[in-house]
């Protein structure tokens, strides 16, 4: 039986509930669908639409654009109660030499690798201060850590999410709200359609890719660990 959680992370009437952004496909949904099946009420935010899930509640927000964005707060607060996890996953991934990165194309990758989990905690994470307890996940990347050519957008923008998660465990260490960065290696997801790694020097097959599956397991193994056990970081690659 998988551990759910159900003794670390209760609020006052017993019930568990998770934020997950980017879900309706790879790594998101994979978590959605890991904390539904342990009997978790799911909250999935996704521009796109999101396949089936039980005890799934979704809203659709474009999470790159400040306005959607904000109103998806908004509404997340007048609804439901302060969750007990968030799991910022939404995220974009693109290759392109240095010279060939716009401003546009910039903005494009910080605005939803940075700025959406950025809100999102600066929303949510107070809120959690003050019920006494909380878990905040975001996933980056190998590409937090480990530079790559033609990757100055994504990498700026991972290690600048690296950043954030590293202030927000010093900010509120000590308050029972806890926040871990999840670093997976290549995923086998839709975001490498366009680059057909197989032919690229340099780059792992497919084939021998994690699994969004396998960050799920790790991203709900993080979430619940019992309360006083904080684990800030976990990097996961293929084996």
């Amino acid at each position: 039986m998988p551990n759910t959680g159900e003794d670390e992370m209760t609020d006052s009437t017993g019930s568990r509930l998770v934020v997950v952004t980017g879900a309706s496909r790879g790594i998101g949904a994979a978590v959605a669908s890991h904390f539904s099946t342990a009997g978790w009420t799911v909250i999935r935010l996704a521009r796109s639409p999101m396949p089936p899930l039980e005890r799934a509640l979704d809203l659709r927000v474009d999470l790159a654009e400040r306005a959607s964005r904000q109103a998806a707060l908004e509404q997340l607060s007048a609804e439901h109660p302060v969750p007990d996890v968030i799991v910022n996953n939404a995220g974009a991934f693109l290759l392109a030499p240095l010279e060939e990165s716009s401003d546009d194309l910039l903005h494009e990758q910080l605005a939803i690798n940075l700025e959406a989990p950025f809100a999102l905690a600066r929303h949510f994470l107070p809120l959690m201060r003050n019920r006494g307890h909380g878990r905040h996940l975001v996933v980056g990347s190998i590409a937090d850590h480990h530079p790559f050519p033609h990757n100055a957008a994504y990498a700026a923008s991972k290690f600048a999410v690296r950043g954030l998660h590293e202030v927000i465990v010093e900010e509120y260490r000590g308050t029972g709200v806890q926040s871990t960065l999840i670093s997976p290696g290549p995923t086998d997801t839709a975001a490498w359609d366009p680059v057909d790694p197989d032919g690229r020097e340099g780059f792992t097959n497919r084939a021998d890719m994690l699994r969004p599956t396998d960050v799920a397991d790790a991203v709900f193994w993080a979430a619940t660990r019992p309360a006083g056990v904080h684990v800030e970081l976990v990097r996961v690659g293929p084996g």
